[in-house]
């Protein structure tokens, strides 16, 4: 069937029409902060606690614009016996935001939590070569990071937490068990004073 002349005219008059009914929204920024959505990619932040010098998320950053430096320091055996071990210090880590084009691949391939997308947006610059943030900048907005997302009720636990719990869980039940012994301890001295008292005096 043929369109009927004039119909992409009165649809398009349509549209114009609905939208002149409509109340005008104006953003009030930067006065009024935006409503991001929870997962907006801003700027990358860094937990440098966690970065080991990998290298990892520069070697697949396809616009190469994350910049590390580090050293190697010898650190001491942690028992006696043992051999002397190296570890990367880390120097400088710097990402270039006039290159990075926010794929996100950094924070993805990172295998220690060290890299986390923040929804920071206000860091333009008058000069494109203030656009390389270091270290202490991107730890700045590692602090503005969302709380991750609450897992569902039917999630298994992160792998890492159920680790550090059963460490926690372990040290908890040595650490009650030392006070136990010690309150069995006391409670044994104060049955017995006259024991106590005789063993101090052989001391």
């Amino acid at each position: 069937m043929p369109p009927i002349p004039g119909s992409g005219l009165a649809k398009g008059l349509a549209v114009t029409l609905r939208t002149m009914t409509k109340r005008t929204v104006t953003a009030q920024y930067p006065d009024v902060q935006p409503e991001l959505p929870p997962r907006t990619r801003g700027v990358i932040g860094l937990f440098e606690e966690n970065c080991t010098v990998c290298m990892l998320c520069a070697r697949e950053c396809p616009d190469w614009c994350i910049y590390i430096d580090s050293h190697k320091e010898t650190v001491p055996p942690a028992a006696p016996g043992g051999r002397e071990r190296s570890r990367n210090v880390l120097d400088r880590f710097a990402i270039d935001f006039a290159l990075c084009m926010y794929c996100g691949i950094c924070i993805e391939v990172c295998p220690f939590d060290a890299l986390f997308w923040s929804p920071e947006f206000e860091y333009a610059e008058t000069d494109i070569h203030e656009l390389t943030h270091e270290r202490d900048k991107l730890r700045e907005w590692m602090w503005t990071v969302p709380e991750p997302p609450a897992l569902d009720p039917g999630a298994e636990e992160p792998k890492e937490i159920a680790a550090a719990r059963k460490t926690a869980d372990k040290l908890r039940a040595q650490e009650d068990k030392a006070a136990q012994e010690a309150r069995e301890a006391q409670d044994s001295r104060d049955a017995h004073p006259d024991r106590a008292a005789g063993q101090e005096g052989q001391e």
